[in-house]
């Protein structure tokens, strides 16, 4: 039955039937879920996983889309500690995703589990 789990959990993370939440929180120092996606713009990813958030450092450019994908089955949080942005409840599964904007280094976490940290830095 987990395995089955999984396999969905996979599947949806793979694309199928998966959400882009809307940001609750826009601006802020490194990351702003107010800009448009653009097809150019490079891509990256962030597995939450096993309460963890992979990889917990991220180093980006400015323009490039960050996505965080809900592997676990649990929801999990995607929040700045500095209130610059904040994903909501990502359900699992689900996935959420914001433009970095501005060059910083901005350190997050998840509201709901607040020992899941890790760190994001826009160059």
């Amino acid at each position: 039955m987990l395995e089955r789990r999984r396999a969905l959990v996979a599947l949806l993370a793979a694309g199928a039937g998966t959400c882009l939440a809307a940001p609750r929180g826009t601006g802020g120092a490194a990351a702003s879920g107010a800009a448009p996606a653009s097809s150019a713009a490079p891509a990256r990813t962030v597995a939450i996983e096993g309460m963890a958030f992979s990889p917990a450092a991220l180093t980006v450019r400015r323009g490039e889309r960050i996505t965080w994908v809900n592997r676990d089955l649990v929801p999990h949080t995607v929040t700045a500690r500095d209130g610059s942005f904040d994903s909501g409840g990502i359900a699992a599964g689900a996935s959420w995703s914001t433009v970095a904007a501005r060059a910083g280094h901005l350190d997050y976490a998840c509201t709901f589990h607040p020992t899941m940290t890790a760190s994001l830095v826009v160059r």
